[in-house]
């Protein structure tokens, strides 16, 4: 999406996508890269695989692999991600959640009928 490109609305696909204009609204590319240019200046929640922001965000961002804020990123919002990378320089305010894939739950002996279990501190 080039600079000269100004787009609001929702805005969905199927492949990666480098945004150098102006976008507000919603993007989902949730098995694509999402890459905000160092001209990028994007307002919308975003939802994609991988999103590396070198422009500037305002708006919350989940990724399901990671979220990189570069030296020349700006970013205003909430981070939710497996993964985040914000290099020395960078612009961040929002709060970070990150996600970790839940561990099987190990299957627990259960006490015999008529058992007692006790604890000790």
């Amino acid at each position: 999406m080039g600079r000269s490109v100004v787009l609001r609305g929702d805005l969905s696909g199927g492949e990666d996508l480098l945004v150098e204009g102006q976008l507000e609204g919603t993007i989902k590319l949730e098995d694509h890269c999402l890459t905000v240019g160092q001209n990028g200046r994007v307002t919308a929640e975003i939802h994609a695989r991988q999103v590396v922001i070198l422009g500037s965000v305002q708006g919350n961002i989940t990724a399901g692999e990671k979220i990189e804020i570069r030296k020349s990123g700006h970013v205003v919002g909430d981070l939710v991600s497996a993964g985040i990378a914000i290099e020395e320089g960078a612009y961040f305010k929002g709060s970070i959640d990150i996600l970790r894939e839940e561990a099987p739950k190990e299957a627990r002996p259960h006490p015999a009928p008529g058992s007692v279990k006790t604890e000790l501190s």
